[in-house]
């Protein structure tokens, strides 16, 4: 009988895992208490569609980005705090959505709440949008900080994926609560192994990311 019952766990373990490359995981499996509202998996998204790739909410990382995206959660549940995902692991059939997406200057459905003050023909040239996306590889994600007790994200100034100055981690109109809350986010990701990227407050890579320059195609499911 336990010889059974050991037998079908593993067959359990196996079957729910087989869909993900050796040395990728469900976030939520090691961090069960992280928050994930992957915006491209709904059509609130500066494209204003669900992307290409996107079939479940789950955020998936590498094995040493999630262990590393452990201890910042650590850190900030002693402030009653949690991270929240936006998007990690990005299916290489999701970047070349939004390059066909932008090379398409008259669909601009969500310009107003995304992009009001750039025009679509300049978002390449302004670096918005690539051909090629570090989350591919598996261990960059777009993050920001909720509240626990009310579920509120914290005000950072400015909504995620916007594109604009008002997004850059040194953005000099920010009042602040809006710095601290910044300054506390890049502080427990630099903290815990990430390196940022100064135009996207919410964008972070981990420093040793086993992948890199690797670009993976599985859907997110």
């Amino acid at each position: 009988m336990r010889f059974k019952l050991t037998f079908l766990l593993t067959f359990i373990v196996s079957f729910c895992f087989a869909q993900l490359p050796k040395g990728f995981v469900y976030v939520k499996d090691i961090i069960p208490n992280i928050e994930v509202e992957l915006r491209y998996c709904t059509d609130y998204n500066f494209v204003g569609k669900v992307i290409d790739g996107y079939e479940e909410n789950k955020a998936i990382l590498t094995v040493d980005a999630v262990n590393s995206l452990k201890k910042a959660q650590a850190e900030l549940n002693k402030q009653n705090l949690s991270l929240k995902i936006y998007d990690s692991y990005r299916p290489q059939r999701a970047v070349n959505h939004f390059v066909r997406w932008a090379k398409d200057v008259n669909d601009t459905v969500m310009k107003a709440v995304f992009y009001p003050k750039v025009k679509k023909k300049n978002l390449f040239k302004a670096g918005y949008i690539a051909s090629k996306s570090r989350h591919s590889s598996g261990s960059t994600v777009d993050i920001t900080i909720v509240d626990m007790e009310t579920g509120k994200e914290l005000d950072m100034g400015s909504p995620y994926d916007f594109f604009g100055s008002e997004s850059w981690i040194k953005n000099s109109s920010l009042n602040r609560v809006q710095r601290k809350n910044r300054s506390l986010l890049q502080k427990v990701m630099k903290n815990s192994g990430f390196r940022n990227y100064l135009q996207e407050w919410w964008h972070f890579t981990l420093r040793e990311e086993p992948y890199r320059n690797q670009y993976f195609d599985f859907v997110v499911k």
